[in-house]
């Protein structure tokens, strides 16, 4: 596993700077953590099962191919869907590179291998969630 130190990674203050990454990275994902050093030497958990799993579960943060819509509204998208994890105490969202090793029970990458490039800070995660609201029409399914 290499990682890199927690003081070295950069703090994203608004959602422009986590598109700039995003666009940088092809291989990002996203996670919601106690953060990278406390992620160290451990590995994701299926609580329902009690099994470990071989990596971190993360989710993906790059636009799919597919995507006609701007790579903000992705990622505004995929922010707000997991931010329900941020709500713990001491969990916040942060972006790392890694290997994919496994799909977890959810349907979520496993990764190993992984390297830290940034927090994702508060004021970033407001401006998703207006994005969010603004861009789509949240709830709306195929039942209706």
């Amino acid at each position: 596993m290499w990682v890199t130190e927690p003081f070295e990674l950069t703090t994203l203050n608004d959602l422009e700077s986590v598109v700039a990454v995003v666009e940088q990275h092809s291989d990002l994902f996203l996670r919601y953590s106690e953060g990278p050093a406390a992620d160290i030497g451990s590995v994701s958990r299926d609580y329902e099962a009690g099994v470990d799993l071989p990596g971190l579960s993360v989710t993906t943060i790059a636009p799919e191919p597919w995507w006609p819509r701007s790579v903000k509204d992705w990622v505004a998208r995929r922010i707000c869907k997991y931010d329900e994890l941020g709500d713990e105490d001491g969990r916040f969202p942060w972006l790392l590179v890694g290997r994919q090793v496994a799909v977890g029970p959810d349907h979520e990458p496993i990764v190993d291998q992984w390297a830290a490039i940034a927090t994702v800070d508060r004021r970033a995660l407001q401006q998703a969630r207006r994005w969010y609201r603004h861009r789509f029409q949240i709830g709306q399914d195929s039942t209706e």
